[in-house]
């Protein structure tokens, strides 16, 4: 469904955050981006590019497809 790339991609980095104890406002200055931008991936309202996707999964330590990946659905092959 459409969207449903970018709303999985937020709630990965709401979960991030989380796990890591930072506020909204912490995580976005961690990565060098403004709080309302922030605010935003973690709703699913923006369409972020693939090479922020890649800046962000750099500054986490993270394989970009980590970001993308669905963790809450059990994988069936």
């Amino acid at each position: 469904m459409e969207g449903d790339l970018q709303r999985r991609l937020g709630r990965n980095l709401r979960d991030l955050r989380q796990a890591k104890g930072l506020s909204q406002e912490a995580f976005a200055d961690l990565l060098l981006i403004h709080r309302t931008y922030m605010g935003g991936l973690e709703r699913g309202e923006r369409n972020i590019t693939l090479k922020t996707v890649e800046r962000i999964a750099g500054a986490l330590g993270l394989d970009p497809a980590e970001l993308l990946a669905d963790h809450r659905a059990p994988r069936s092959f």
